[in-house]
């Protein structure tokens, strides 16, 4: 399955993420450089906006996982 690389930007008034595909690659490595690439030229003016690597079997099926809402961390509970 191949990897996908998106821009995803979030609208804090109404939680809505606004996808924009970048590149598709099948190995992880080059993936994750490409990633990191983007993100050391990312504007950092923009909080809501991030670089994001997701592994789906289609564009249709990352965009579906990338919309779908995360709950937020809790860290320290266990």
């Amino acid at each position: 399955m191949p990897y996908f690389v998106y821009y995803v930007t979030v609208n804090p008034d109404n939680n809505t993420k606004k996808l924009e595909y970048i590149d598709t690659k099948d190995d992880y490595r080059k993936t994750r450089s490409l990633a990191r690439e983007i993100r050391a030229g990312m504007d950092r003016s923009n909080p809501h906006r991030e670089c994001r690597i997701i592994f789906a079997k289609t564009q249709v099926e990352a965009e579906k996982l990338l919309s779908i809402p995360r709950e937020e961390r809790v860290i320290g509970e266990d």
